[in-house]
């Protein structure tokens, strides 16, 4: 996953500069966005379309385990899936990464180290980014130490509802400085609490201009987690970003996408709305833990023309 080497953000920011900057943006047509996610959501994907989207899906998942009953037999099973998906079919890629909390990162590096897999962990009092900023701090510091190459932290959804926009600005410029320039940034947005999708634009812009190397929509904590038209206006600003900075982000949608004709469904979004640039596991990632096996099932129905059921393959 590229790096960015440098935030955009100006120096000491103001609320009531960022508020200026952020309620400058466009405004979203909440109807209109979500009729073109609707019309996007019926195109049909066929034979080796289909196939070649099943295997850029699989290579897209963060294969996820956040659970407070998570073990460190469970977490070396999940990295072992993560490396071979279908262990009767070697050509099945490997998924992008794993997502784990961030006391089972030591668990998954022997694991996963050298294999090209990253290692996400999430931080930053996961999931309500309600803490310390110190706290946040110590935690994303340990994570990056034990060996995570990913950090997906949380905004403070309270302070950005609340108009604090250099709150959310500046802790998000200090947990990138303690990823210390060895892990990538994920900013999770929690847009099921957002409220409008105005709020998803100026979120995803703040975040962007403060450093994050991915936006992603949710925790997959909070309902609603990530929806059609929330993935299509975080695209639209990804883009526009690039086109206003040069820098690309990726997005990751995070929740609800558990079919294989979710994710196709978000590959439509992302060729349409971002552009083919995006249609890369370094630019785009779905956070999921149920999904795969799903895309794993699709995908022996088109090689063999038998469709596997859902204990052909391990439970994640």
């Amino acid at each position: 996953m590229p790096q960015r080497t440098q935030p955009r953000a100006t120096e000491s920011p103001t609320n009531a500069g960022l508020r200026r900057r952020l309620y400058s943006l466009p405004g979203v047509d909440e109807v209109g966005a979500a009729q073109r996610a609707g019309e996007l959501a019926t195109r049909s994907i066929k034979t080796s379309s289909k196939a070649y989207g099943i295997d850029l899906a699989i290579a897209m998942v963060d294969l996820t385990t956040l659970e407070g009953a998570d073990t460190p037999g469970k977490v070396r099973a999940l990295c072992a899936k993560a490396l071979r998906p279908d262990p009767a079919d070697i050509s099945a890629p490997s998924v992008a990464a794993v997502c784990v909390y961030s006391d089972m990162v030591a668990t998954a590096v022997p694991r996963l180290a050298g294999t090209g897999v990253g290692l996400a962990s999430v931080a930053t009092a996961f999931p309500s980014g309600r803490a310390p900023l110190d706290a946040k701090i110590a935690d994303t510091r340990a994570a990056v130490a034990a060996g995570a190459t990913e950090i997906d932290m949380v905004i403070d959804r309270g302070a950005f509802l609340a108009g604090d926009y250099v709150k959310v600005h500046d802790e998000i410029v200090a947990v990138r400085e303690a990823c210390a320039g060895s892990a990538h940034l994920k900013v999770i947005l929690e847009t099921g609490e957002l409220a409008t999708l105005d709020n998803v634009r100026r979120a995803s812009w703040l975040a962007m201009e403060a450093g994050a190397d991915f936006i992603k929509t949710s925790t997959g904590k909070v309902s609603p987690a990530s929806t059609p038209p929330v993935v299509l206006v975080m695209l639209e600003a990804v883009r526009d970003f690039r086109a206003e900075t040069g820098l690309q982000v990726g997005v990751k949608p995070a929740g609800g996408i558990r079919t294989t004709k979710d994710a196709l469904r978000n590959l439509v979004l992302v060729n349409e709305i971002a552009g083919p640039d995006w249609l890369d596991p370094a630019y785009f990632r779905i956070g999921a833990s149920s999904l795969l096996n799903d895309l794993l099932m699709q995908r022996t129905r088109l090689s063999t023309g038998t469709y596997a059921g859902p204990d052909y393959f391990t439970i994640d």
